[in-house]
């Protein structure tokens, strides 16, 4: 018995030795098992791949809610920015029309730019002017356009750019305010846009335009934000305006005092806020370039408001409320072209140069040569415009934006403190094209206008106001 459990036993024994020899020889290697578990050169590809995408998902939504919120931003610059502004600078008689122009062009300047605007703008086209392959927004849509900003779709794009066409033409008005006829201000308007914003916009930033800095332009003129574009163009046209039309019925014996600084001063502050869309949102994504042009817009307003306010210390005996708020839109003017392309310190010297500078063209130049200008639309951002497109050229710094490069990919020197002193050249000849631009086309819509409808308000109007010649109503009913 005993041995028949000792023969039990070594059977047993036997058989799950070979169960276990078994199972060892159908069992995979431990490499093998890992090379199992570990994915292949193909998914980790593809793994890769999808989180590049997403981040550049992530990094495409950033930069579009920047956009759409710095759209918003240049919007506020004319309702209720620029209305403000120049509705507390006129007559009491005048303030209901000269909001209504700003008004009236966010809505008219919208409808155009949908149409035609933005294509004669921004289309291929030749040096001087956009195509027509933009017309009615046609292939405008959710898809990026990599030649203007590649992580942002083309109607953000668009309507961003829509914000600066509805201001310019709207700084104008400042010039003809209290003597010109709506339905004038309206067509003027409407050709000033085609003939002279578009064909501007599309050499300075339009693909294949004569001035693009960053196209390939024959005269690459730096412009972050519309230096010549938007303040000079709409500056010198206001001059020319302003000496086309005449001077207002009184002027310069009456005084013509602004009815409320208040609302002036409330209208200033909403243009140097919106005034960080217009700049740092020209970066065009959500980066550490609009972080740089954020910066420089806000020191250069600072430095302009102190400039302007000093010199009127000095010179008589006080500084006014009027003259500090305007400088301190003086030296946003003036930083404009350059926001994007200067550090900080030499921010703060074009906004004190421009400050000073503005503020001599209003008090001396303007009284020297007796011209009308009635809310200093010339005198600020005709004269603040082209200090700050030339200084653009002295102070533009590689180390804040290497747009030049050479072929192998090197940053090339930007400003004259750089030693590219060509640069300041090419500043200077964006800046005569955008005067001889302003001037010449100006002065053909102004004739053409002057002959269709005619251009000034009778007298009996012009004294009457604005407000209730042009449009039956009246800013403040006392009465109630």
């Amino acid at each position: 018995m005993r041995r028949l459990h000792v023969w039990l036993l070594v059977v047993l024994v036997l058989i799950s030795g070979a169960a276990v020899v078994e199972s060892c020889a159908q069992a995979p290697p431990p490499q093998a098992e890992a090379a199992s578990i570990a994915p292949s050169a193909g998914q980790l590809q593809g793994q890769v791949e999808k989180l590049q995408q997403q981040v550049a998902e992530a990094r495409g939504a950033g930069d579009n809610a920047w956009l759409l919120v710095s759209s918003a931003l240049v919007l506020m610059m004319t309702g209720p920015g620029l209305a403000l502004f120049y509705g507390g600078l006129v007559r009491r008689k005048n303030v209901l029309a000269t909001m209504m122009q700003s008004f009236t062009l966010m809505a008219l300047i919208t409808v155009m730019w949908a149409l035609f605007g933005y294509s004669l703008a921004f289309s291929s086209g030749s040096r001087f002017m956009g195509g027509l392959d933009y017309v009615f927004l046609r292939g405008v849509g959710g898809l990026p356009d990599a030649d203007y900003a590649a992580t942002i779709p083309a109607q953000t794009f668009m309507v961003f750019q829509l914000m600066f066409a509805i201001i310019t033409p709207a700084l104008i008005t400042g010039a003809f305010a209290e003597r010109m006829k709506f339905s004038a201000m309206v067509l003027f308007t409407v050709l000033w846009s085609l003939i002279v914003y578009s064909p501007m916009a599309h050499m300075v930033w339009g693909k294949g335009g004569l001035l693009n800095a960053a196209l390939g332009g024959a005269f690459p003129t730096l412009d972050f934000a519309g230096g010549t574009v938007v303040h000079i163009t709409s500056g010198v046209s206001a001059l020319v305006c302003a000496l086309y039309l005449g001077r207002r019925l009184g002027f310069p014996k009456e005084p013509m005092r602004p009815h409320s600084v208040v609302l002036s001063v409330i209208g200033a502050c909403l243009l140097w806020v919106g005034w960080f869309g217009f700049n740092a949102g020209s970066a065009l994504a959500a980066g550490s370039l609009a972080t740089s042009a954020f910066v420089a817009t806000h020191f250069a307003a600072a430095a302009a408001a102190l400039g302007w306010a000093g010199a009127e210390w000095i010179r008589n005996g006080k500084p006014s409320v009027l003259g500090a708020v305007s400088g301190g839109v003086a030296g946003l003017v003036a930083i404009t072209p350059a926001s994007g392309f200067v550090a900080p310190m030499p921010a703060l010297a074009i906004g004190l140069i421009a400050g000073v500078v503005c503020y001599l063209m209003v008090t001396k130049v303007k009284g020297k040569f007796g011209y009308d200008d009635s809310l200093d639309a010339f005198g600020v951002h005709g004269a603040g415009g082209t200090v700050g497109a030339l200084l653009t050229g002295v102070f533009a710094s590689s180390a804040i934006n290497p747009l030049f490069k050479d072929g192998q990919g090197h940053s090339l020197a930007m400003g004259l403190l750089e030693g590219n002193a060509r640069q300041l050249l090419n500043q200077g000849v964006g800046t005569v094209i955008a005067w001889v631009l302003a001037i010449v086309g100006s002065l053909v819509i102004l004739t053409v206008v002057d002959r269709l409808v005619g251009l000034r308000v009778p007298d009996e109007h012009e004294i009457q106001g604005l407000d209730l010649s042009q449009h039956g109503e009246e800013g403040y009913n006392w009465e109630t």
